[in-house]
């Protein structure tokens, strides 16, 4: 059985240990084919912070099959609706045929768990960890953050693509380990 599937029915019995995992096999996935579609590396944070936000809150969405192709779908397919709201570029652009697996490492991907992760945030800045907490794990939009924090937006966006960014770099440490 596929092993998104698996963590799939735990993350409906609201266990979040289960959607660490998922976060931690998956989200360079969704990340990638955001990039790929989106062509910006904020835009895809957002999309991926989105796609795992579905994830933790409607995980009935996913009907069964494989794991992988339903959340890649859900990327490519939420990218697509940021493409068309932002008329980024015309639709005529996008390559229908994008593969599923992008430029993952899954080597690195086969390393990381949750600890690792845990360890990861525990290292970031306070205003940073808290930030990511929030929009990862509690749920929470850029929006509300900036106005439960009383932070700018742009800051609250500036410090958790900061923090994600010094987050990947450090599992990719533990990683090569």
């Amino acid at each position: 059985m596929d092993p998104g599937v698996r963590l799939m029915e735990r993350v409906r019995a609201r266990d979040v240990a289960a959607f660490e995992s998922l976060y931690d096999g998956y989200h360079r996935l969704v990340f990638g084919i955001g990039l790929r579609i989106l062509g910006d590396p904020t835009m895809a944070e957002d999309l991926t912070q989105n796609v795992f936000l579905k994830v933790w809150t409607a995980p009935e969405a996913f009907r069964g099959g494989s794991f992988v192709a339903w959340v890649s779908r859900v990327a490519r397919n939420r990218a697509l609706d940021a493409l068309r709201a932002r008329s980024a570029r015309p639709e005529t652009e996008i390559p229908a045929d994008l593969p599923l697996e992008g430029s993952i490492d899954d080597d690195v991907l086969a390393k990381l768990d949750a600890q690792s992760v845990r360890d990861a945030l525990a290292q970031l800045p306070p205003e940073q960890r808290g930030l990511i907490e929030m929009g990862f794990f509690g749920g929470v939009t850029h929006q509300e953050i900036a106005r439960r924090t009383a932070t700018p937006l742009g800051t609250v966006k500036t410090r958790i693509r900061t923090g994600l960014r010094r987050l990947r770099e450090s599992l990719a440490e533990q990683a090569a380990r």
